[in-house]
């Protein structure tokens, strides 16, 4: 069978059908109260971003419960951790400032989604409320809601996440042998389990 490709919001609409009345009606502009304790109880986050040429990347970022700092109704902060230093979200937000947020708490299967613009900021008094373990973030990502809803429990229900007895963890190597096998590095395999073992949880911060 050849593809079918679809090419136009019309043909999109007539498979799909018109948005249900619900759906059309729940994004604001504004923080809700349900909101600010969504993100005062999640620990992750995925943040989506393209630069000038569209070329896309989602990065994920996570520390305690809680870690988005709320500066007002249209106006959160996320604390940037220490890291491999590449930099790509950052990078892109420099030529296009567009972003999309969701935030997820373990166990729940509904997710808040968050579109907006987005600055980074490398000084602020808010800096010091966003300590942790001793360690303030060097720059912290600023955005600027323009859109903001829950999402429905569909897909994580579909694929049953938060189900241990559908995780597949043992079905696959470690992160150090998949290191080894899809990137050119210098270090052996002993070496790379040892970087990835028990001590990595110990440098988070650090």
């Amino acid at each position: 069978m050849s593809w079918v490709e679809i090419g136009s919001e019309t043909e999109l609409r007539e498979l799909l059908g018109e948005v249900m009345p619900r759906a059309a009606t729940k994004d604001r502009p504004r923080l809700h109260e349900r909101d600010r304790e969504w993100l005062a109880n999640s620990p992750f986050c995925l943040i989506a971003t393209s630069d000038a040429d569209g070329n896309c990347d989602v990065s994920p970022k996570g520390d305690p419960a809680g870690f988005t700092y709320v500066i007002d109704d249209t106006t959160i902060a996320i604390p940037d951790r220490p890291g491999n230093r590449r930099a790509d979200g950052f990078r892109n937000i420099l030529k296009n400032p567009h972003v999309g947020l969701i935030y997820l708490i373990p166990g729940r299967n509904e997710t808040l989604r968050l579109n907006g613009r987005a600055r980074l900021i490398r000084e602020a008094p808010f800096f010091d409320d966003m300590i942790v373990k001793g360690h303030r973030p060097q720059l912290a990502l600023v955005v600027e809601i323009e859109q903001i809803f829950f999402h429905c429990a569909k897909a994580f229900l579909r694929s049953g996440l938060w189900k241990p007895d559908r995780w597949a963890e043992d079905s696959l190597p470690s992160h150090a042998t998949l290191v080894k096998d899809v990137q050119k590095v210098e270090e052996t395999l002993e070496q790379l389990e040892n970087y990835y073992g028990e001590t990595y949880a110990k440098k988070l911060y650090g």
